[in-house]
């Protein structure tokens, strides 16, 4: 296991499990948080062995609160300039890691554990959990790009809703509008995200990649890159032992074992 401040981060099972530890402050994300949370995305990033990424939050209360108001109060533009480096930094780092990454919501995820969310590959939440950008009402808006991803994936008007009256959303409403892939009950979430986990650790590692890389250059490019970009990932696998090794066993009827190359 290793050693953090205001995380821990576990590993079993090709699995990787990052909690934000600081539950005494409904697991706010100061700049030390980030840091680290960013540091072990590095390590999950080259290390082999690592194919699904969970990450959740300590206790029973929240996610993540989000930014730390105690850091953020004081500044001015340029130093929450530096500061939302940072932020952005981590949402990268999670986008850009070629591995899937499942965000566990329980509890409350306001403002930043909103946007956290967002970054995910899935997002799996308890009937517990509220989520919310409510940065309207502190007089700012969120800094990490909520406003551009919930415009691309929602439309102008539920972007809108959500961004100027900063309301709270529930588990089940965060699946209607898209914000989660699944509510369960808070007794239900460990074994669901676990078993959607598993599930992934069981597909071919660079095809995984592949799919997510393709989505996320579709939401945010013209068509025509999009298609090339899809086409250049499909040709790449023709070119791996996971894609012998994947049809070979379906025309063998055998169940496949992918090695990720």
């Amino acid at each position: 296991m290793h050693k953090f401040d205001t995380i821990t981060f576990e590993t079993a099972y090709s699995i990787g499990v990052l909690t934000l530890n600081r539950p005494e402050f409904h697991n706010a994300m100061n700049q030390k948080c980030l840091s680290e949370c960013t540091a072990v995305l590095e390590l999950i990033k080259n290390d082999d062995a690592i194919r699904v990424v969970i990450i959740k939050g300590a206790g029973e209360k929240a996610f993540t609160a989000g930014a730390d108001l105690h850091e953020f109060a004081a500044y001015g533009p340029t130093e929450a300039r530096e500061a939302n480096e940072a932020w952005l930094e981590f949402f990268n780092a999670i986008e850009s890691l070629p591995k899937p990454v499942i965000a566990q919501v329980r509890g409350h995820a306001p403002g930043g554990g909103t946007e956290l969310s967002l970054c995910c590959d899935f997002v799996i939440c308890s009937t517990d959990a509220k989520f919310r950008l409510a940065e309207i009402n502190i007089g700012v808006i969120p800094g990490a790009g909520a406003g551009v991803r919930l415009t691309r994936w929602m439309g102008r008007l539920k972007a809108k809703e959500i961004l100027m009256l900063g309301d709270v959303i529930s588990g089940e409403d965060a699946v209607l509008c898209g914000l989660a892939n699944e509510c369960v009950s808070v007794d239900s979430l460990d074994d669901k995200v676990q078993e959607l986990a598993d599930k992934l650790t069981k597909k071919p590692p660079l095809a995984l990649a592949a799919a997510k890389s393709v989505v996320n250059v579709a939401s945010e490019s013209s068509m025509e890159v999009a298609l090339e970009q899809q086409l250049e990932e499909f040709l790449k696998l023709f070119s791996s032992e996971d894609q012998k090794e994947g049809m070979n066993a379906f025309l063998e009827k055998r169940e496949a074992n992918f090695k990720g190359r």
